[in-house]
């Protein structure tokens, strides 16, 4: 048996990370079995499908590097699909046309509540005799079976069964021709022939209804697996209100691909205490046994720090490009140097580009600070000659400033974080920066002198 999955997604918004993982297990899943793996697109919510949220999914899916081998398909565009095996349920009698109108089952529904009953088809279309209405245009629904009970297996949750009598004949068609979403995926899956389904487990409750579908269509049922939800730090489910919620938004925020995957793989799932791994690996480890049956934590800083691990593997090359993007600054040093020098210490994509404005942008600093850097004569003169001595290097290197530096702390008495920050905050308007004289060399000698002397042969 060829092992195939699929990633379903309604285009309602962007990929959020929740369906960004769920397609990562179903595609490493596939992976790991030499399988196929199958994009669908479930767009019958006609009134919040558009395309532009189409092309973001896919988008979000070819930046995370999970890449499909059929698809992606359209359910509007399998409408008379679903029509044709509608009508065969009816045929075999095992569907029905219902002509309730929407007021009618209304009402049938706040009779239910105020009798204390569980709000429900009430059956009434189901072996009805009377003449169909006029110009009235039917639903099509299942006949559920009244007794017995729906029994399957979920690779994560165990076995499930539940009561058809807590069940009642949903509607498979609605009066427009378009497919409910159970019904739907039915004969996606059948047709698409899916052996395994891997979903949130927000969709479990779904299962038992689509398990009564499979069998009346005398199909054998895929293998269901259900993952845990993923939270936000509160316990609630993960939303806006928790931070960036979408693929999109990381990668905006300047999250590396590998970093995301790397993380949301971890999500619900592990391979012992291993933490950054290979997508490679990933898809080699990857199985159902191992993922977990509780809901997962998204932890922010977490994430933060994962990527901060790939920034620090990561080739200049493709870092500087990826900083280029977010940076509009003049001329300067060799972006892939400057990325070299700063990028174990970011975070971000994000956070390294703004570290290293400072090598092309001169942010002048605040009066109070530089007051509190320059006001006492005794470092105001140490600056000083500092700033001569520079000048007057013969090679512009850093052993050579490192040399000066040592030089000046020697003459003028200063501990080195006494000449070092002023230092940096006159060239760069930040106290805090990597090695003073990987920062200078890197800067150039005009550019030094330059900013040095703004401040202490100004006045």
């Amino acid at each position: 048996m060829t092992v195939r999955t699929r990633f379903a997604p309604s285009p309602t918004g962007f990929l959020h990370v929740g369906g960004a993982r769920t397609a990562l297990f179903s595609w490493a899943y596939a992976r790991h079995h030499a399988g196929r793996f199958i994009l669908r697109v479930e767009d019958t919510d006609l009134e919040r499908s558009t395309k532009e949220s189409v092309d973001a999914i896919l988008d979000g899916l070819h930046w995370l590097g999970i890449d499909w081998d059929e698809g992606p398909f359209f359910q509007m565009q399998r409408l008379a699909r679903y029509r044709e095996v509608a009508e065969q349920l009816i045929a075999a009698g095992k569907a029905y046309r219902c002509y309730m109108s929407k007021e009618e089952l209304e009402a049938v529904r706040q009779d239910q509540i105020r009798n204390g009953l569980k709000p429900r088809y009430n059956g009434k279309w189901r072996d009805a005799k009377e003449k169909p209405p006029a110009g009235v245009p039917p639903v099509v629904r299942f006949k559920n079976p009244l007794a017995g009970e729906v029994r399957f297996r979920d690779e994560v949750k165990g076995e499930i069964t539940v009561e058809n009598q807590e069940l009642d004949d949903l509607v498979l068609l609605r009066a427009d021709g378009v497919p409910t979403y159970n019904f739907g995926v039915v004969v996606d899956d059948l047709d698409m022939g899916i052996t395994h389904v891997i979903r949130g487990d927000d969709h479990v409750n779904n299962t038992p209804r689509q398990v009564n579908i499979f069998q009346a269509l005398g199909a054998k049922l895929p293998v269901f697996a259900h993952v845990p939800m993923i939270l936000g730090h509160d316990g609630e489910r993960l939303s806006k209100r928790h931070g960036a919620a979408s693929v999109t938004e990381y990668r905006s925020l300047g999250f590396l691909p590998e970093a995301l995957s790397n993380y949301l793989a971890r999500l619900g799932w592990s391979h012992g205490d291993d933490e950054i791994f290979s997508k490679e690996s990933f898809v080699r480890w990857f199985d159902l046994a191992h993922v977990s049956r509780s809901p997962a934590r998204f932890d922010p800083e977490k994430l933060a720090w994962l990527n901060q691990q790939y920034l620090k593997q990561a080739p200049d090359a493709r870092l500087a490009g990826l900083v280029s993007q977010q940076m509009n600054f003049g001329p300067g040093p060799d972006l892939e140097k400057v990325v070299s020098l700063l990028k174990d210490r970011a975070t971000t994509v994000a956070h390294l580009a703004e570290a290293a404005s400072m090598f092309y942008r001169h942010d002048r600093p605040p009066r109070d600070k530089l007051a509190a850097h320059l006001d006492q004569p005794k470092t105001r003169e140490a600056l000083k000659a500092f700033l001569a001595d520079l000048g007057a290097l013969p090679r512009w290197d850093r052993d050579s400033i490192a040399a000066a530096t040592k030089a000046a702390l020697k003459a003028s008495g200063l501990k080195m974080r006494e000449l070092a920050v002023p230092v940096r905050v006159l060239v760069t308007g930040r106290e805090e920066t990597p090695s003073l004289d990987a920062v200078l060399e890197l800067l150039g000698r005009e550019e030094v002198l330059t900013r040095m002397s703004h401040y202490l042969q100004g006045d």
